[in-house]
Parts: structure tokens; sequence; C-alpha cells
């Protein structure tokens, strides 16, 4: 079935189903055939520059191409944006921040895409969770709740992974939030940190 298809036809498609970031498997979702024959069509898309390839199986439309944010969730699943990109983000340190820094139950990770650097950092499943869906260059996308980005953040400076915010603007920040989270890692020193702020 791929082989009747043309590029503008499947991208007509992609468009109409909201899907500027696909897989094969989302095409033989979308349009039928086997993902096989459609890894083809994709191949030859990416050589003629129609589409972008992110890495292996993870594929883009070029024009817009995905936002920082969508193509952080998508490159590393599960997975939600946090640490200094989110504080960031969120305005609660002024600097800017270069690598998207997300967290993940998964193994630690990075991945270079679109000349950008996305990093991965692991957590455990049980604190996995204080992130919410975002609305974001009309995608959405999941970040950490400001007071979650900055446990994680406080949660790896302590264990040496990550420098702490110079910096921080924590005035529109719940403690109570903040607290409830630092809980989920059962460690003293981070609720130490959290009351010190």
């Amino acid at each position: 079935m791929a082989k009747q298809l043309s590029w503008p036809l499947v991208e007509r498609n992609l468009r109409d189903a909201g899907l500027s970031l696909f897989t094969p498997q989302d095409l033989a979702n979308l349009l039928g055939g086997s993902v096989i024959s459609l890894r083809f069509l994709v191949t030859r898309a990416v050589k003629r520059g129609d589409i972008l390839k992110l890495r292996r199986g993870l594929y883009a439309l070029t024009s817009p191409p995905p936002g920082d944010l969508q193509l952080a969730n998508a490159l590393y699943r599960p997975s939600y944006v946090s640490f200094g990109f989110a504080l960031s983000y969120y305005h609660l340190i002024p600097e800017a921040a270069y690598a998207v820094t997300s967290a993940t139950p998964r193994a630690t990770s990075s991945f270079n895409a679109l000349g950008k650097r996305f990093v991965y950092h692991h957590l455990r499943p049980r604190v996995f969770t204080g992130f919410r869906a975002e609305r974001v260059q009309n995608q959405t996308v999941w970040i950490a709740e400001p007071e979650k980005a900055l446990v994680d953040v406080l949660y790896f400076a302590l264990l040496g992974k990550l420098g702490r915010p110079e910096r921080l603007d924590t005035s529109g920040l719940s403690e109570r939030k903040m607290q409830a989270f630092a809980r989920l890692f059962g460690r003293k020193d981070l609720m130490e940190a959290i009351r010190q702020l």
C-alpha cells in the first residue's frame, strides 16, 4: 500500500491528524499497510528532505519543526521536562537553559536533535510525578510543576549530579507542595534544603 502513496498525501494525512512528530507505527495506524513498507516511504522522504529524522524510528515534519518541549517528550518516553530547563521556563532562575532537561523512570540518557541537547535524568517510578499537561506552541507537552522542578533539581544537587541554582525566585511557589514532593524522595537532607529556601 505504501508504494501507492505519494508523500504529499501522507503529509496531508499527518497534518490532518495533528501529528508533526511520528513513527512508522503511527503511519501504519493512520494509513494502513505494513510498518516495513512504510519505513521505505519514510527513508525516501528523509533523503529528499521532506521530513527530519530525529533518532531511530522518530521523525518530524520539516515545517514547522517541533518545539523543544514537544521534542523532549517524544525523544524518550515516558518523560517530563524538569530541572534547570523547567526552572528557566517558569522564570524562577534568570539564566537560560541550553540543554533541555527531563525526568524519566528509564535509564539516564541524552540525545542531540535539531541542534539541541536533550538530557534525561533517571528518577525512581514512585517520584515520577508532579508534572502536568500544558499547551505550548499549539501542542500538549508534559512539564514539571514549578515546585516539582525545584525539588528535582535540589535532589540531584544533593547527589552531586547537578549544581544548585544560585539565583532563585521562590516567591510564587507553594512551600507545602515542595515539602509534599520532597517527602516522596524519603531524604531528610532534601526536606532540610526545602526549609532553608
